[in-house]
């Protein structure tokens, strides 16, 4: 069953983190998936490295829209990690960056505590200051990357430059990351649990069983950690027993291994958000419209006009603090691995457990048609 521990709201931090500093994905064309953020998700192209610049092998552009940093990177050379990431796993996330007060001292603390260094501190500079970076190794082939810029006033880090989108960009509406979900294998969440917990300090806040999270034919558990200020939020998901093929389990078979399942990105006005994405083309999961006819009753009053939310087929949750809207893009590549959610908090706090049915029912409908199920 769910269970939540008060002690992750008043925790002290032992690992201070300021913010997510920005999100690498690792991409087979970054040019091209630049363009599709800026047109579909109104992200804005900020600053870029490449041959231009002195990156002989691999190329970079950074897109922003309220405190969101996206960083897409691909190789230019043949045999490069980057080439052999994409292939062996496809587009995906390879860098969650944590902007940190002191990285050399983050870093530190965490090897200490038991933490395998991804690399180790060193610093870059240009005429806007200096960044140190240091990282340290998660779930899969993720990365924290651990970074410090209070001496830099730069658009995003040394070695790149600024750069502006070509064509004219509208955003919509998106703010700041909310949480990033990993999903592990079995019998490994317990383990990346723990690695938060004494590694970076992270309280659990929320534990879901088989039976919050299944259907007819399928089940996952999870997870969910913070740091002690509440801005970094982790659930971490391993697939259950169940009849068929769970979503977890088709994950790491496409993703070949463990990773980033999904981004969830806040925003103030969910409903002008979707629709704006909607018109742009982004496909989202389906729930039937049958979810709208008790869910008033269910979550009791709202601001929203629940014909709205339905056309947009955006779902609703309470829990004891409030009430949240939300959303899940379908993947946004052709392997089915990693995709977004859309998130309006109006108090609530909780992760939408109230739609955990209807969610993995339409998450189930997909994996039918592809065949996964």
């Amino acid at each position: 069953m769910q269970t939540a521990t008060k002690e992750a709201i008043s925790a002290t931090d032992t690992f201070p983190i300021l913010g997510t500093d920005h999100i690498e994905f690792y991409v087979g064309n970054a040019k091209q998936s630049a363009m599709y953020y800026q047109a579909a998700f109104g992200y804005e192209l900020i600053a870029y490295r490449g041959p231009e610049t002195g990156s002989r092998d691999l190329v970079s552009y950074v897109l922003a829209q309220g405190k969101i940093r996206l960083v897409l990177t691909s190789a230019l050379s043949y045999g490069h990690e980057i080439q052999e990431h994409v292939m062996e796993h496809g587009d995906g996330v390879k860098v969650l960056a944590l902007w940190v007060p002191d990285a050399t001292q983050a870093y530190h603390a965490a090897v200490d505590r038991g933490a395998v260094s991804a690399f180790e501190p060193y610093t870059i500079e240009d005429d806007q200051g200096k960044v140190t970076l240091a990282g340290i190794k998660t779930y899969g082939e993720t990365v924290h990357t651990l970074v410090e810029r209070k001496d830099y006033n730069g658009t995003f880090l040394p070695g790149y430059m600024p750069m502006s989108s070509k064509r004219k960009v509208e955003p919509v509406g998106l703010k700041y990351v909310d949480h990033s979900v990993g999903n592990v294998e079995l019998g490994d969440m317990n383990r990346w649990v723990k690695f938060y917990q004494d590694v970076l300090g992270f309280k659990l806040l929320i534990t879901f069983d088989d039976k919050d999270i299944s259907t007819e034919y399928t089940a996952l558990m999870s997870k969910v950690v913070s740091n002690g200020n509440g801005y970094i939020k982790f659930p971490i998901n391993e697939p259950a027993s169940g009849l068929k093929k769970s979503q977890i389990e088709e994950y790491i078979e496409c993703y070949r291994g463990a990773g980033v399942q999904h981004i969830a990105i806040a925003t103030d006005d969910i409903i002008h958000t979707v629709d704006a994405l909607r018109n742009r083309g982004v496909d989202f999961l389906y729930v039937p419209e049958v979810y709208y006819d008790d869910v008033l009753d269910r979550v009791g009053e709202i601001d929203e006009d629940i014909l709205e939310l339905k056309r947009l087929n955006i779902l609703v949750d309470r829990d004891d603090e409030g009430y949240l809207l939300q959303i899940f893009t379908k993947p946004i590549q052709d392997r089915p691995t990693v995709f977004f959610e859309i998130i309006q908090r109006k108090g609530a706090q909780s992760f939408g457990k109230g739609n955990f049915k209807a969610l993995f029912e339409a998450i189930e409908r997909e994996q039918g048609l592809r065949g996964n199920l």
